[in-house]
């Protein structure tokens, strides 16, 4: 039987719960868990004073309710599976380096900043900085992958390092903006102002887009990579169609104002 944990008290502030993750609760009983310490704002309380817990831990964390106010669900998780259903808030999966983290609702901003590995997959939509790079830090994104269902917002994949991002809706203003290397696919239309700074990586969208000055077009060509990946993500459940996999592609090099080794790909004829 797997570990439970169903909200029965909606916190009045944002609560901070970095122990909520398969990892930290290996093996605990439901009142252990239940006695474990949260911040619900400047004061310190436990999981049971907001969940009931049913269960044991066993590598797999089932929450439910609306937890949008809850922060830091699934923080430096390693390894296992967290199913939530409902909606989440700020910083899931926040530095996470493995397992599987499922929520069935919407996420709040800072889907998995700093993430080294894992997946995370948001089935409706998600905040800003998917991926990206906490207030005060250079480096977003260094691997893994973070599949969004629905639409995320402003500077998805900030200053991201590796992995994948994909969106199977729209993304906002400054898609991979600072983006060092790793792959976003947007399916839907991308804001304005994508890969601005960007030095290296993959920025792939199906539809047209406006693209900045400091971008300048290469070749139209169909990248070997581009149809493994799309592959890969349609069966996560992305609408990705035979016509975006066997496509040609505009390729887009940039940003001059950097290194110039980025590319934005748009799919030709869209």
């Amino acid at each position: 039987m797997s570990l439970k944990l169903t909200l029965h008290t909606s916190p009045d502030v944002p609560l901070e719960a970095p122990c909520l993750n398969p990892d930290t609760l290996a093996g605990m009983t439901a009142d252990i868990v239940a006695a474990q310490k949260v911040m619900h704002g400047n004061q310190a309380a436990s999981v049971g004073d907001f969940f009931k817990v049913a269960g044991k831990a066993n590598g797999t964390l089932e929450l439910e309710g609306d937890l949008s106010r809850v922060k830091y669900i699934g923080a430096g998780m390693q390894s296992g599976i967290l199913n939530v259903t409902g909606n989440v808030g700020q910083h899931l999966g926040a530095g996470m380096s493995g397992g599987d983290i499922r929520v069935d609702g919407d996420a709040g901003d800072w889907v998995a900043p700093e993430m080294r590995g894992g997946r995370v997959t948001i089935t409706g939509n998600a905040g800003h900085l998917v991926g990206g790079a906490p207030r005060g830090s250079a480096i977003g994104m260094l691997g893994g992958e973070i599949i969004i269902h629905g639409n995320v917002r402003n500077e998805t994949g900030h200053a991201m390092r590796n992995g994948l991002i994909a969106v199977g809706g729209t993304s906002g203003d400054f898609t991979g903006v600072n983006m060092l290397a790793g792959t976003i696919i947007v399916l839907g239309d991308m804001g304005n102002r994508s890969g601005a700074g960007m030095q290296r990586g993959s920025i792939v969208s199906m539809n047209p887009a406006e693209m900045l000055p400091t971008f300048t077009h290469a070749c139209v060509y169909r990248p070997e990579f581009l149809r493994l990946l799309l592959l890969h993500i349609r069966s996560a459940g992305l609408p990705v169609n035979d016509d975006h996999i066997e496509g040609a592609y505009d390729r887009w090099c940039g940003d001059v104002v950097e290194v110039n080794r980025g590319e934005i790909l748009l799919l030709n004829g869209a």
